[in-house]
């Protein structure tokens, strides 16, 4: 079987040290031609958490050639529509398209290359990119997880040939409320990917600072609101129930809330959001798939999401250079407390 990682910036690039180092062949592809030519001459230097330098084999999207029977995509959001007809051609007959990516992006990719060649996962691990072939892995290697689900028609085939795959680096759950995993990785992404990039901080500049708990609790039962009012049933995240760690009714329980922050983002404290690495580089941001989402939800349902109103727009001035990346931003948000 053939696989591919497209899309090999930070998250990819691990993986695909992972996956090579563990025994597995698979095929590195990313646009970015300087990052292609340091892994093929030198191989994935990761450190961090870990540190190893593992040769492995990459290319640039015009490289690509033959049939692929799994591709992970881990590109941003913001060109699904152009990337995944693309790759499309690139699927054997019973191929798949495995999109680790944020926000809810199985549905739009399922309607271009079918449901039957869509799957899901959850990545529940964080991961920089600072220098062509080399990449910063920012979660605690005991902390590193999938949560993966089928869309309907995959087969068990299908199934078990990502699992081993994925397998070769961290331990892979079988999701069966895909959905639900989606809604829990958003609620995690808006609150501590979105604020990151607000204040130009990590996720532990986040939770580790009261200032911004304050808003980050508030961004977190506005999520939960939201995927309720959709239908949604939260899935567990690495064991626990974040609803039940994060919701509130009172003050009293938000307060609660707050102080387990920390604690329960300790292990991923290090993560620096994907929306502020685009920022620093000068790429647009996918914030419309990840906060967005949840306004445009909580818009459609009735439900009122003032807070990751305010990111969005906050983000977006960001990246239009209205706003410095830095942690007074969060002062912006005191009227709405």
């Amino acid at each position: 079987m053939r696989y591919a990682i497209y899309g090999a910036g930070s998250l990819g690039t691990v993986l695909g040290a992972y996956i090579t180092q563990n025994g597995g062949e698979i095929d590195l592809i990313n646009r970015n031609q300087a990052h292609v030519d340091a892994l093929n001459a030198r191989g994935a230097r990761i450190t961090g958490t870990v540190d190893m330098t593992v040769p492995v084999k990459a290319m640039t999207p015009a490289q690509m050639s033959g049939k692929y029977d799994v591709i992970l995509l881990l590109t941003k959001q913001l060109h699904n529509a152009e990337v995944v007809t693309m790759l499309k051609d690139f699927l054997t007959e019973d191929g798949v398209i495995v999109t680790l990516q944020n926000g809810l992006p199985e549905p739009g990719i399922a309607e271009i290359v079918g449901s039957s060649h869509t799957m899901g996962c959850v990545v529940e691990w964080g991961a920089t990119l600072s220098a062509p072939g080399e990449c910063v892995l920012t979660s605690a290697p005991d902390s590193l997880s999938f949560h993966m689900g089928r869309m309907e028609g995959i087969s068990d085939k299908q199934y078990a040939a990502v699992k081993s795959l994925l397998e070769k680096m961290c331990p892979v759950h079988e999701e069966p409320n895909l959905i639900g995993a989606r809604w829990s990785k958003l609620l995690i992404n808006a609150t501590f990917s979105g604020l990151g990039t607000v204040v130009g901080g990590t996720f532990g500049d986040v939770s580790e600072n009261k200032d911004a708990r304050q808003v980050a609790i508030r961004c977190m039962k506005e999520c939960i609101d939201v995927g309720r009012a959709a239908g949604v049933t939260f899935a567990h995240v690495q064991g626990k129930d974040i609803t039940r760690l994060f919701d509130y009714k009172g003050a009293l329980k938000r307060a609660v809330g707050m102080l387990l922050m920390p604690i329960a983002m300790k292990k991923h404290r290090a993560i620096e959001p994907s929306m502020l690495q685009d920022l620093k580089n000068g790429k647009p941001c996918e914030v419309e798939a990840i906060n967005g989402v949840v306004c445009d939800y909580g818009r459609k349902l009735g439900v009122p999401t003032p807070i990751n109103d305010r990111i969005v727009e906050v983000i977006r001035r960001e990246q239009a250079g209205e706003l410095k990346r830095e942690a007074a931003n969060i002062r912006l948000f005191d009227s709405l407390l």
